[in-house]
């Protein structure tokens, strides 16, 4: 995707990442579930004085250690830079984040999660009640469906659990970022192993590039 040295996905996902940008303007404080995106979006657009670190995507999985690991992340680098801004979304804080970034003086990413900030937040809610018994897979979660999926609901030593965690849900939603046949090959196929029907959407990046285009530009997002 990008010629930028990027650690391998069980990285991001345990240790995040940091970037040997030391001479940039802004920092990008993400999650390592966006890292892959982020840096082809700064490649593409030659986004040279924005510099990015990523908390551990595996965060994640307890959500509520995200608002924390942020402030922390924000504390550490606030002297080191002119502006900072937060690439997550609400991602399960309970608005916690927000109140965070507000208190702190930055920007963070608008929207309840991924799914919705790669489908667009507008057109995500509009689909509304439509989609309430769907689950989503981005890229990365398609790379890494066993390490934050399937491990941490036991399935790998209780297979037999799998209808009790996904039987009220209908279909697989993979939003695709990207178009490789190996991805969706590999989604496909967690679906097949969740019991649930299978529908690949493009989404691209979605409010992703737009907001970071926003902010690589010194204007205000739209919403």
């Amino acid at each position: 995707m990008q010629s930028t040295d990027l650690p391998d996905d069980e990285s991001l996902t345990t240790q995040g990442y940091v970037s040997d940008d030391t001479q940039q303007r802004i920092l990008l404080i993400a999650c390592g579930a966006l890292a892959r995106e982020i840096l082809d979006l700064k490649e593409r657009n030659g986004w040279e004085h924005m510099a990015l670190t990523c908390l551990p995507a595996i965060l994640h999985v307890y959500p509520e250690r995200i608002t924390q690991a942020v402030e922390d992340a924000v504390a550490k680098h606030r002297d080191d830079y002119d502006k900072i801004f937060v690439v997550y979304a609400d991602c399960g804080t309970g608005g916690l984040l927000q109140q965070a970034c507000e208190r702190l003086g930055v920007e963070m990413v608008q929207g309840p999660h991924c799914y919705s900030f790669f489908e667009g937040n507008q057109a995500f809610a509009e689909r509304g009640d439509d989609e309430t018994t769907a689950f989503y897979l981005t890229d990365f979660l398609a790379r890494q469906f066993d390490a934050f999926v399937w491990k941490p609901l036991g399935l790998d030593r209780h297979p037999e659990l799998r209808e009790m965690y996904f039987g009220n849900y209908t279909k697989l939603i993979y939003q695709a970022q990207v178009d490789d046949p190996v991805l969706t090959q590999r989604a496909q196929e967690c679906a097949e192993r969740m019991g649930l029907e299978f529908e690949r959407r493009f989404t691209g990046y979605g409010d992703l590039e737009n907001t970071l285009t926003s902010w690589a530009k010194g204007t205000r997002p739209s919403s």
